[in-house]
């Protein structure tokens, strides 16, 4: 025990105060003499610093370095977001890798004690804390955290804001780790909780939220049905709730599944560990399961934040963070065309076809793959007027189109359901959504996770001819036109006549998105009509199918349907 004070006497002169804290380190896993209290321990050795410090020829001298160095090459972390490039482990982060690579024995010293055998010689590290020697999963060190990097990415503090130690201005392991303090676990300078360690570097915000009010960093959701819910889910995780946990809820500083951005597991998989409704209040899992869904789970490895989705399809897939950006969510609606609180800061699409770092309407962030992208590129009706880019169907300088981006052309929609009138916008989620949460009157999760309708509607839509008209065949319809009303013939002569009468699905006559200008005229294709070319075909004299507008509730077709031809028929 000599030898033990006089290293620590030696640590004494060489170490700032905070990181020769001796009692904690006795105490710790890091004592790998016979009374150490950790799962390595010596049964010849019982002196505590001697495993890692020499007072005699030391190499490196500091910290009088005892240890054997560990000879292997690392593969170091890549991702298309990180700010520098890593090269080789240097510095204090090779000294913690020569027992954590798992390369090196934890009793290869460079002095052992005289006279006697360390009985760890042969014993390398384990589990989670064998690092390794392919370091791509786990947080980046050995890189000059400086000025230049901050300046990069915009996501950093400045280096003389945070408050952690750097070596010679390099982040290495010992800036988040004390190896010599144990009271935070895992020897850490700052505690983990409310996400305090990561947010000393990491500054999540876009100037329109943060995630210090994000829902991920406020929650007090846990999981339910559990004696000790997190330690039986995710034992590294040391809070009590979502809030508490913060960052580690989804990334893993180490032996991170998902190596670029440090995910804690594939993709959905991450985000399923809380939103299959053992954590989060609804059940997200559930709904990609439908038959009509966002088919995040046959996809992994292609989405990546820097992807392009100007000019091109940037490879067909989706995945949840293509809509959410889980830093800066809040579980807030919105006023349509306004982002809701659950895309803030999620990149997207604008209505000219430009790119867009943080989307600020809802429609941005589909156009972002159901514009140019044309994904997918099969309608469910044929048209007479073929169109797939869903961002010219709302264009505003079309003949009609649903109140997407604008408000719509027709000033005279008797049929709408208060509190829409003509000068209403929409979402396109009001349309498009889950068919058990509230746009069908459910409390499941709102949003364009799945449904059981095709189109991955909120509500029945029938496209189908010769259907019955009830308030299910076009319970989506009814949702904001009054079924009496348009029964009613309020705005159409022969609504009920074709509906009722002739079992005539809407989609026949109307096309619900828009028709585009390039394509349509406001002659021919206002108030959304745009044929079905399987239902409505040219009449005997081969004209049509088409629709004229003569004025205010007045027009004539010409075209055959049903068997019946109509020759410039008026109403």
């Amino acid at each position: 025990m000599r030898l033990f004070a006089f290293v620590l006497l030696l640590l004494s002169l060489v170490l700032p105060p905070r990181a020769w804290a001796v009692q904690d380190v006795a105490n710790s896993s890091h004592n790998l003499s016979s009374s150490g209290p950790g799962n390595f321990t010596s049964k010849t050795v019982n002196e505590v610093c001697v495993f890692c410090h020499t007072p005699h020829n030391a190499n490196p001298g500091v910290p009088l370095w005892n240890h054997k160095m560990s000879g292997a090459t690392y593969l170091q972390y890549e991702s298309s977001t990180q700010m520098v490039r890593p090269g080789q482990p240097t510095g204090k982060s090779r000294l913690c890798l020569s027992c954590h690579d798992g390369t090196v024995a934890l009793g290869a010293l460079a002095n052992p004690p005289a006279g006697r055998k360390v009985d760890l010689a042969d014993t390398y590290l384990t589990g989670r804390a064998a690092l390794g020697t392919d370091l791509s999963n786990d947080h980046p060190i050995s890189f000059p955290y400086d000025k230049a990097t901050k300046a990069q990415g915009g996501k950093l503090a400045a280096p003389q804001q945070i408050h952690l130690p750097l070596e010679g201005g390099e982040l290495q392991c010992t800036t988040c780790h004390d190896p010599h303090e144990k009271d935070i676990v895992p020897f850490l300078h700052q505690t983990t909780l409310n996400g305090e360690l990561c947010t000393t570097c990491h500054i999540m915000r876009d100037g329109i939220q943060s995630w210090e009010t994000s829902s991920h960093a406020t929650s007090t959701a846990r999981p339910s049905g559990l004696a000790n819910p997190w330690a039986e889910r995710k034992p590294q995780w040391r809070g009590r709730t979502v809030a508490e946990n913060a960052c580690f809820n989804c990334h893993a500083p180490h032996n991170a599944a998902t190596p670029a951005r440090l995910i804690k597991d594939r993709e959905e998989r991450t985000c399923f560990r809380c939103h299959d409704g053992s954590v989060a209040a609804t059940d997200i899992e559930a709904e990609i399961l439908k038959p009509y869904r966002h088919p995040v789970d046959l996809s992994s490895g292609i989405h990546d934040p820097t992807e392009d989705f100007t000019g091109g399809a940037p490879g067909d897939h989706v995945e949840c963070a293509d809509c959410h950006q889980p830093h800066l969510t809040v579980n807030t609606p919105g006023a349509a065309p306004d982002v809701p609180g659950a895309m803030l800061g999620v990149k997207g699409i604008n209505s000219s076809g430009g790119p867009v770092p943080q989307a600020r309407n809802e429609y941005e962030v589909c156009y972002k793959c159901h514009a140019d992208n044309n994904v997918p590129a099969t309608p469910v009706v044929t048209r007479k007027v073929f169109e797939t880019n869903t961002r010219l169907e709302f264009d505003l300088a079309n003949p009609s189109f649903h109140p997407v981006q604008g408000i719509g052309r027709n000033n005279n929609v008797p049929s709408l359901i208060a509190p829409l009138r003509e000068t209403s916008l929409i979402y396109c989620t009001d349309c498009h959504g889950n068919d058990s949460g509230p746009g069908n009157g459910g409390t499941a999760a709102r949003g364009p996770h799945g449904s059981i309708y095709q189109g991955l509607l909120v509500r029945n839509y029938s496209t189908a001819d010769n259907t019955a008209e009830s308030p299910f065949a076009y319970d989506l319809c009814y949702k904001c036109h009054d079924r009496t009303s348009i029964l009613a013939d309020e705005s159409f002569a022969e609504h009920d006549k074709h509906i009722v009468g002739e079992d005539t699905p809407c989609s026949a006559c109307h096309d619900s998105h828009g028709i585009s200008s390039i394509q349509g005229n406001p002659t021919n294709n206002s108030h959304l009509i745009n044929f079905d070319a399987t239902i409505a075909r040219p009449n005997g004299r081969g004209m049509g199918p088409v629709f004229e507008d003569l004025g205010v509730f007045r027009g004539q077709c010409s075209l055959t349907c049903h068997g019946k031809d109509h020759d410039a028929l008026g109403y």
